[in-house]
């Protein structure tokens, strides 16, 4: 019986081996390449390929050739042959030599980290600027590359690392890719414009803003969820959620500020998708409190802070006001809650616990709040009230001969943009005079 032209082949689902190059370098920077491998075997996951095993090699310094030893490229191969396994996932970035050198020995496609992560961004983006920042950075990533993919740009049929700009990446050649990151930067500089004016606008009403940041799966969406009840995807997975939502949360005292959720961070980002990202990215540098949700359950802690702090930086937004969450306290043992710091500036939370929402809503108007301070205003300056009524709540206000004495609980950040316009009229010593 002959087969139909119009049926489709079966596409079997990616089935990996894991390779991971530990260089002596690495050892001694600091870094943590057991732990980055296990979460290379949870990217994976998440993009839905199958581990069947994984592969390390200790080595003074990477192969030029094949980033591993030729004598360890054999032994993979042998390993994937013995696993049916037709995909090569490795933990670090791989040039476009070591990629096609790869295939001719191993006859398999091969991807490594920066591709596997740049793949999940890719299933995630929902918005349209979510998908031009993916698509951006995957040509970015792909264009030094393009000649040693020759054999993984003609593997048919999807899979890992084919995500995205998709199969026209397969007719493509330099000048066209250079020509479709022109048109994506275009698109996001008018999308970025857009997130400016609406920036802009907030700012201008006095609108508060804070922004949720942390290593990805610490619990931030959750977090969001809790806090102003935002339909948003909740998962227990790297990057369950990627395009930023911005809610708004009331605090105890009734004030509204706007809270967004960025996009989670993690071990060696991609350099092209931190650039494309920074537009979404910036919200961050551009909040008034910045709310780090840790997960306080994870044996590696102080290193995924460290990772985000480091970004934050790079970022320009280290020195905000910062207030640290340590997420997930319910799955900790006692030994790991007793390693939790108790400091100012840091809260021991479980996401699902009520009584510790309410004191993270406390600890955030207490973080924003500049006190009280009192403002002898004439009464012919009438102009000065919008202002007075910006930077903070009017709790109070009396009338001495020809002024009118506010008393106003400020809102530290907007007293600080807002503020000279009231300074001469501010009365020194006097916290507030209507309570004395």
């Amino acid at each position: 019986m002959s087969k139909s032209p119009y049926e489709t082949k079966t596409i079997l689902p990616d089935k990996a081996v894991l390779v991971s190059l530990i260089t002596t370098e690495a050892k001694q920077s600091g870094l943590h390449p057991e732990y980055s491998l296990d979460e290379l075997v949870q990217l994976a996951e998440t993009a839905g390929v199958e581990v069947a095993d994984r592969m390390t090699q200790n080595r003074e310094n990477r192969d030029p050739r094949y980033l591993i030893g030729k004598g360890k490229v054999f032994e993979l191969k042998e390993l994937m042959e013995r696993h049916g396994a037709n995909t090569a996932i490795f933990d670090q970035e791989l040039s476009g030599a070591q990629v096609r050198n790869l295939e001719e020995m191993l006859d398999a496609k091969i991807i490594d980290r920066t591709q596997l992560i740049l793949d999940i961004f890719a299933q995630r983006a929902k918005t349209r600027e979510g998908i031009i920042q993916v698509e951006l950075a995957q040509l970015t990533y792909l264009l030094p590359r393009l000649a040693g993919h020759g054999k993984n740009l003609s593997r048919l049929g999807g899979g890992i690392g084919t995500r995205g700009p998709g199969e026209s990446k397969l007719e493509t050649d330099r000048r066209h890719i250079r020509r479709r990151i022109g048109e994506l930067k275009r698109q996001l500089e008018e999308v970025t414009r857009h997130r400016k004016l609406h920036r802009s606008r907030r700012q201008e009403t006095g609108v508060v803003q804070l922004a949720l940041v942390g290593y990805t799966n610490a619990g931030k969406s959750t977090l969001l969820k809790a806090l102003t009840e935002a339909d948003v995807l909740v998962e227990n997975r790297l990057f369950a959620t990627l395009d930023p939502t911005t809610r708004i949360m009331e605090l105890p005292g009734g004030k509204e500020v706007v809270l967004t959720d960025t996009v989670g961070f993690i071990q060696n980002l991609p350099h092209d998708l931190v650039a494309s990202f920074r537009a979404t990215l910036e919200e961050a540098n551009e909040a008034d409190l910045i709310l780090h949700v840790v997960d306080a359950s994870s044996p590696m802690r102080k290193e995924q802070m460290e990772v985000v702090e480091r970004i934050l930086d790079d970022l320009g937004a280290g020195g905000k006001p910062q207030l640290v969450l340590y997420n997930k306290i319910d799955l900790c043992d006692p030994e790991q809650l007793e390693m939790l710091p108790s400091v100012k500036g840091s809260m021991k939370i479980s996401a699902f616990d009520e009584d510790d929402l309410e004191r993270i809503r406390q600890a955030v108007q207490q973080e924003l709040s500049g006190g009280m301070r009192t403002f002898r205003i004439p009464a012919d300056r009438g102009d000065l009230t919008p202002f007075l009524y910006r930077i903070g709540d009017v709790v109070g206000q009396q009338y001495d001969e020809d002024n009118i004495i506010y008393s106003v609980d400020v809102n530290q950040g907007d007293f600080e943009k807002y503020g000279y316009m009231l300074a001469p009229f501010s009365i020194p010593g006097h916290e507030n005079p209507l309570n004395p």
